[in-house]
């Protein structure tokens, strides 16, 4: 496999993961309707905006960087069948935050790759507990800004890492990239 790779993403974690994985990556997001559709499942929400995201960018490319690989990955937080996305304002972020205090939910991060005529998929989820949180602990964590343009309104490795008393899946996955199912589905597709 190349060590090089197109991520259909800005994110600075997904960058520095997969840098951890000795892999390099051109920046390139996708612009995707990120609505979820009725009826949709949170596994399924994830797995559907990681592939359109993929191919929004081959479309994108239109043939050039052909022989480098389009990876790209969806992140979300689900309390059952309720989908925590990104929140739209800091009130967004305290009302999320209350529902997933004191409770075990999912994190869900899917990733696809595009390459050579190829698309595959894997679902990564991940079980998180979280402690019980106090309005004046939601408050300060939101003045911290943290919360911005992330799942569920926390980052796990930041500030909200110390609320979490346990997972059961992928630390990564919940960062937004689980650096194993990717590791072996960019190694599946570039070797076919």
């Amino acid at each position: 496999m190349d060590k090089k790779i197109i991520l259909a993403s800005q994110s600075p974690r997904r960058v520095a993961l997969l840098k951890q994985m000795g892999i390099d990556c051109l920046v390139m997001p996708a612009d995707i309707d990120e609505q979820v559709q009725a009826n949709e499942s949170p596994a399924d929400y994830v797995l559907r905006l990681a592939k359109q995201k993929a191919l929004a960018v081959l479309k994108k490319l239109d043939g050039q960087y052909g022989n480098l690989p389009i990876l790209a990955a969806d992140t979300t937080v689900a309390l059952g069948a309720e989908i925590f996305g990104k929140p739209e304002s800091d009130r967004d972020a305290a009302n999320m935050l209350k529902k997933l205090s004191g409770s075990t939910h999912q994190v869900h991060t899917a990733i696809a790759v595009a390459f050579d005529g190829q698309l595959e998929s894997v679902l990564n989820t991940t079980l998180v507990q979280m402690m019980p949180l106090t309005d004046d602990m939601i408050s300060a964590y939101i003045a911290t800004g943290e919360h911005v343009d992330k799942a569920g309104s926390y980052a796990i490795q930041g500030l909200a890492g110390n609320w979490i008393a346990r997972i059961e899946g992928s630390y990564t996955g919940v960062m937004g990239l689980p650096v194993h199912e990717t590791a072996m589905l960019l190694d599946r597709i570039t070797k076919k």
